[in-house]
């Protein structure tokens, strides 16, 4: 109706028919009637039953209202139609004018078919009287129940994709806001970060130049004291020959020149040795290239990016690291035997390559230093007075071997002809197995039987510990070896018997534990291609290549029994590899292909 506005009912219920009622004429049960209210009546709050509809009134009306219609002349057009049969007859609604046709102010009471259009009916006879198919809107009106609700539900898909759009950009004002708050935290902490750094930079540094000193110092002195010393008897010694010289008689004067001849020969020796031992020592500090900022404004230089950019949402994926495929491939190899210069069956405890690809070799059992060629070839051997250890290369023509029962490590010279002397030995005051290079001062050693199972040893033999808080455990001779990745700082440690690898961050004082089916009694252990981890796997008689986060990338089963030692070659393109199966052990040499 217009407007909107619905004619009052009066449900009345016969005895026997309920409480309930009905709003509706067309929920109506037999025994109940429903009647409309005259609307002129209920304006003036009275109940009277509407007879009669005027069209033109827009209202029901009982008898007595309708009876002005024949009164007044001007009413007498207006058509009146039952009350009860009024639901039948269409109701008017105002369209506010979108029922008019835009270009003729008319109302629209066809359709064209062809077109798709809307029709007043100047437009039905002026612009469609070539279509097909124009039509009344009244006779097609029915298929408008189907569109509205097609209507309807496209609307609601809309509002929903809207109320998302406000939704996700609401979310997204939001986290703009956080975003711009954590861009100035970030760089608050990074800065509180690197004012830490350098704090502990300073104190780091301080500590080790402090220690260097004071080590150095009491060489210094020591040599001041005895040249100090010299200088005294040189002072002495001349004030001697003067007098006897003024004083003495010519016997005194030949004696004392030859006892002085000898003094002088001494003296000289002793002067010219500290002369040739002569030394500067400074100590300095330098920045690495990429903390030399240069001194620019904030302006001219900003030691970062801010990032800013659009992106159209999507689920988050989670990112893999992709690790290199490696493959290893046996170029050739060699049973260990005994022979008759041999006491027993070759056991190789240690193994690593010189730079210039040279492979030496610790025999255990015979006490020996051994050089390799690159076809596995001995070229040099070395007769050693105690049983080894553990080897690594120390330089080009330098290696420095570790053994169990003596409280030192030996320090070789491997010249390029492959001819082995000793060139020094240094007291330890531990028992060192497994040893690989730290960096160019200092090694990292296996301890054998003691809580500290790792530590770091200089060249000239100065202990100390990692801080690194090991478990209290100690490790037997044969259980366990160790090494050490430099680009991260990480110390990797092997424990045969609990078939682990631990993986130590040295920065984070934290660990991995490594455990897996295919790890069974890891022994020997060696830093491979992309800083990886490869441990033998002494039971599965295979190498394990293991990430630093503690993940078994691959495993490369070994035509060999019981995998031992292993070492990489500098440049990352060999593996060698000793096993130790007696009666059956092998040294093989395997090539890394990516």
């Amino acid at each position: 109706m217009k407007n909107g506005v619905k004619p009052k009912t009066n449900k009345m219920a016969e005895k026997g028919c309920g409480n309930k009622e009905k709003t509706r004429s067309d929920d109506a049960v037999p025994g109940r009637t429903e009647q409309i209210l005259c609307q002129p009546c209920s304006s003036k709050d009275k109940q009277t039953v509407a007879d009669v509809f005027c069209s033109t009134c827009d209202e029901f009306q009982c008898t007595e209202c309708s009876n002005v219609h024949t009164t007044h002349a001007f009413l007498r057009s207006h058509k009146l139609v039952n009350a009860k049969e009024f639901k039948t007859i269409p109701v008017s609604f105002d369209m506010k004018g979108t029922d008019r046709c835009g270009q003729h102010k008319k109302t629209l009471k066809f359709f064209c078919e062809d077109a798709n259009q809307l029709c007043c009916s100047t437009c039905a006879i002026v612009d469609h009287r070539k279509c097909h198919s124009v039509v009344e809107i009244q006779k097609i009106a029915e298929r408008s129940a189907s569109t509205s609700s097609k209507l309807k539900a496209s609307l609601q898909d809309i509002r929903e994709k809207a109320e998302t759009v406000v939704k996700y950009t609401k979310s997204s004002k939001e986290q703009l806001n956080q975003d711009v708050k954590e861009v100035s935290l970030k760089i608050r902490k990074m800065r509180d970060n690197v004012m830490k750094m350098f704090d502990d930079l300073e104190r780091s540094v301080a500590k080790d130049a402090e220690s260097f000193k004071t080590e150095t110092f009491d060489k210094l002195t020591k040599k001041q004291s005895d040249s100090e010393k010299h200088i005294a008897d040189v002072t002495k010694s001349l004030e001697t020959i003067d007098n006897v010289q003024q004083h003495g008689t010519p016997s005194q004067q030949f004696i004392l020149a030859h006892i002085m001849n000898k003094r002088v020969d001494e003296l000289s020796s002793n002067v010219d040795k500290e002369c040739q031992r002569l030394e500067t020592v400074t100590v300095s500090f330098d920045f690495d290239e990429t903390l030399k900022l240069p001194p620019l404004s904030i302006s001219d230089y900003v030691p970062g990016q801010l990032t800013l950019k659009y992106s159209v949402p999507e689920a988050l994926k989670p990112i893999t690291q992709v690790e290199p495929v490696v493959k290893l491939t046996k170029i050739t190899s060699i049973d260990l035997k005994q022979t008759n210069e041999d006491i027993g069956e070759p056991l190789y405890t240690g193994l690593d390559f010189l730079p210039d690809g040279r492979l030496v070799a610790v025999d255990n059992r015979n006490k020996k230093c051994l050089i390799y060629n690159e076809k596995l070839e001995k070229v040099g051997s070395y007769s050693l007075s105690y049983i080894p250890q553990s080897v690594v290369a120390v330089s080009e023509e330098e290696v420095a071997i570790t053994c169990g029962g003596y409280y030192k490590i030996d320090f070789l010279r491997v010249s390029k002809s492959n001819n082995i002397t000793l060139i020094r030995t240094c007291k330890v005051k531990t028992q060192y197995a497994s040893i690989c290079l730290k960096d160019e001062g200092h090694f990292v050693v296996g301890i054998i039987d003691d809580t500290r199972p790792v530590r770091i040893v200089s060249l000239s033999g100065e202990e100390k510990n990692f801080s690194i808080n090991f478990p209290d455990e100690e490790y037997p001779i044969g259980t366990s070896a160790c090494t050490y990745i430099r680009n991260s700082d990480k110390v990797v440690l092997t424990d045969r018997y609990e078939h682990t690898v631990y993986i130590y961050d040295i920065k984070s004082n934290t660990r991995v534990v490594v455990k897996d089916d295919q790890i069974k009694e890891p022994w020997g252990v060696a830093v491979g291609p992309s800083d990886c981890i490869l441990v033998c796997s002494n039971k599965t008689n295979s190498i394990l290549k293991i990430s630093q986060t503690g993940r078994v990338l691959s495993s490369y089963k070994l035509d060999m029994k019981l995998p031992y030692r292993v070492c990489v070659s500098e440049d990352k393109s060999l593996i060698a590899v000793s096993s130790n199966l007696k009666g059956g052990r092998k040294l093989q040499l395997l090539k890394v292909e990516y």
